[in-house]
């Protein structure tokens, strides 16, 4: 009669046998395996052996750890499971289906799906947020079924630190999409970032005054985040429009920049013909042989938005979402007209929107030209701190 204790180590494995096990007479099916490995040396090993309702074969279960009565109660554990009709074999190979999902591959899997419903904008937000370095990186290589809400929090914290609550927010709801897909499909058991933690997005109201303008605008530096801002500020344009900028959107030679439908958040193709200023500053982008994208990394547009945070301190906070909005008021301030500023930045509504849109099928092409040129020259006056000079339209 064997009884499998902590004593089990003395048990010897009989002579001529290389593989043998010895069976617990307390708790059926909890067994002790001795087996000489290829290299002769004597592994010992817990088992749970059990049938389930309705099979002719045994299955046998390995039980992880060295303590004896620990190891028993697993079995005994198991052994209650098969009673009631479960199968603890199934249990642990879901188990390590699980275990082998991590988050990076399940995220990968969601990315390839959306390339079918995501505007190309959008689909780079997404990948940026959840496959990116700058993130969710800590997550990656966790198994997404085991991913906790105290460690995703953690990670929005830190976020929230890094680059500021916006960013924390946009993470989140990227985020939020992605594990309500995958908890839908079992790759999770739940949604563990919806209750998590960030500011609420409050409406955004700042705009930049000249004097703060010519603050941001002289703190650029000849590199990618300075010549990006200074294109933001002369043109209004969308930080994702400048930060994804590519080569075949821009003709140096007439002076334009055009972005394709899939590129506008509103699905509206838009192109700009710029000022000088604006020009000069495409110029003097380095053109990099095989490199699609005039800003940022390889493989994708400018994506070192945090940098902007510090890039010059005001006396009031702000973001670099602010530029566009600052644009508009700005171009309304020195007199040009509401639906020429809704047309440079590719803003539908007001004039353009609703019963008038059908019917108002203007570009206003010239008009646009005209008002960033004389923004341009706006511009040039306050960074140089000539405001004389500035030309303002009559309404």
């Amino acid at each position: 009669m064997t009884i499998i204790d902590n004593d089990y180590t003395k048990l010897p494995l009989p002579e001529g046998k290389a593989d043998f096990f010895y069976w617990d007479q307390v708790t059926t099916g909890f067994g002790l395996r001795l087996r000489l490995d290829p290299s002769g040396k004597l592994k010992r090993t817990f088992v749970f052996q059990f049938r389930t309702a309705g099979e002719g074969r045994q299955r046998r279960l390995k039980i992880k750890g060295t303590d004896a009565n620990r190891a028993r109660v697993v079995a005994q554990a198991m052994r209650q499971k098969v009673a009631d009709g479960a199968d603890p074999a199934a249990e642990k190979a879901a188990e390590r289906a699980a275990d082998a999902l991590t988050f990076a591959a399940a995220a990968q899997q969601f990315l390839d799906l959306k390339k079918l419903e995501l505007r190309p904008e959008s689909l780079r937000l997404s990948t940026t947020y959840l496959t990116g370095e700058l993130y969710l990186k800590q997550l990656h290589k966790r198994p997404l079924a085991k991913i906790t809400q105290s460690q995703v929090q953690s990670r929005l914290d830190a976020i929230r630190i890094a680059s500021g609550a916006p960013t924390a927010i946009q993470v989140k709801k990227h985020l939020c999409t992605f594990l309500t897909w995958a908890t839908k499909r079992g790759h999770c058991p739940a949604n563990v970032a919806i209750n998590t933690d960030v500011p609420k997005s409050v409406s955004r109201d700042r705009v930049l005054k000249d004097d703060e303008l010519r603050l941001v605008w002289n703190a650029c530096q000849d590199d990618d985040l300075g010549r990006v801002i200074r294109l933001l500020i002369l043109t209004g344009a969308r930080c994702s429009e400048i930060g994804g900028l590519k080569w075949s959107e821009v003709d140096l030679e007439k002076s334009t920049i055009s972005w394709p439908a899939e590129r506008c958040k509103n699905g509206r193709a838009h192109s700009l013909e710029l000022p000088q200023l604006a020009v000069d500053i495409l110029k003097a982008v380095p053109r990099r042989v095989g490199r699609e994208y005039l800003f940022g990394l390889w493989g994708e547009g400018f994506t070192s938005w945090a940098k902007s945070n510090s890039l010059v301190q005001l006396a009031k906070p702000w973001t670099r979402h602010d530029l566009r909005r600052s644009v508009v008021t700005g171009m309304a301030e020195i007199g040009i007209e509401p639906h020429i500023i809704e047309a440079v930045v590719n803003h539908v509504s007001g004039h353009k929107g609703g019963v008038a849109g059908i019917y108002n099928r203007a570009s206003y092409a010239k008009q646009m030209k005209t008002a960033l040129a004389v923004w341009a020259t706006h511009i040039s006056a306050v960074t140089e701190n000539q405001k004389d000079n500035v030309l303002v339209f009559n309404r």
